[in-house]
């Protein structure tokens, strides 16, 4: 969608999600913003409102079903929404040995029950309509489990793919869904890792890249290009030739 003017972002308190607000915000936009940390977010609401933009920003929890679809409701109610970024996640290392089942279970209700939650309340209404978008935040580590991470691959891997086919079932109804998967960025998630991240991006241009193609209605948004030729190779290669490469990788913390 070229000129969304209701643009609602999710886990906008920090990362590529304040990111986004900040780019997108500006006179004549509407932006309501979801995040977990009261402070940051009102900071970022109060910058963007400062832009010009018109600005609704509520802490709430991605995982809780029942108030994501209150709260989408009654900002849809307020104004139609015509780009809904469903960008909230977690990460979290595994301190070198498996992953606890409460860790993997915390990862995976934000990271997948969460996009779940902050779409399909949406998706009656911008099907009615015949027109609205839709972006789900999955990652480059989607396209293969890395060690120390199996949740947050595995959690991204579901969004990526269900994303790629939410966007054959929704586009005969005039419905966009595009899949953005980046690199590292600067952001919370970034910062806990204690090892190189190549092309290491800074949230800003990453949030201009990704606006920037959305615009154009994609089905995958992949950055940066050397790190997404990685994976992609690393997803498609044959198990046996990567896993011994992998098992010597660095580990999330």
């Amino acid at each position: 969608m070229r000129n969304p003017a209701h643009i609602m972002i999710t886990g906008a308190s920090s990362g590529i999600g304040e990111a986004l607000a900040l780019d997108y915000a500006g006179p004549g936009i509407r932006l309501s913003l979801t995040g977990r940390d009261a402070g940051r977010l009102a900071s970022v609401a109060d910058a963007c409102r400062a832009k010009g933009a018109l600005v609704t920003a509520d802490v709430l929890n991605v995982a809780d079903r029942a108030a994501m679809a209150d709260w989408l409701a009654a900002r849809d109610d307020e104004a139609p929404i015509d780009l809904a970024i469903a960008n909230a996640g977690i990460s979290a290392g595994s301190g070198g040995a498996v992953e606890s089942a409460e860790q993997s279970r915390e990862i995976f209700a934000v990271n997948l029950d969460g996009v779940l939650n902050s779409i399909h309340p949406l998706i009656p209404a911008m099907t009615a309509r015949g027109r609205g978008q839709i972006a789900l935040m999955a990652s480059l580590a989607s396209f293969r489990g890395l060690p120390g991470a199996a949740s947050y691959c595995g959690s991204k891997a579901a969004v990526r793919v269900y994303g790629e086919a939410l966007r054959l079932d929704l586009a005969p109804q005039g419905v966009g869904v595009t899949v953005i998967c980046p690199g590292f960025v600067v952001s919370r998630i970034t910062a806990k890792n204690r090892f190189p991240m190549p092309f290491l991006m800074q949230a800003a241009p990453a949030a201009r890249l990704i606006r920037q193609r959305l615009t154009r209605n994609p089905a995958r948004i992949a950055f940066p290009w050397p790190t997404y030729v990685v994976s992609w190779l690393l997803g498609v290669l044959p198990p046996g030739l990567v896993d011994g490469v992998l098992m010597r990788a660095p580990r999330k913390g």
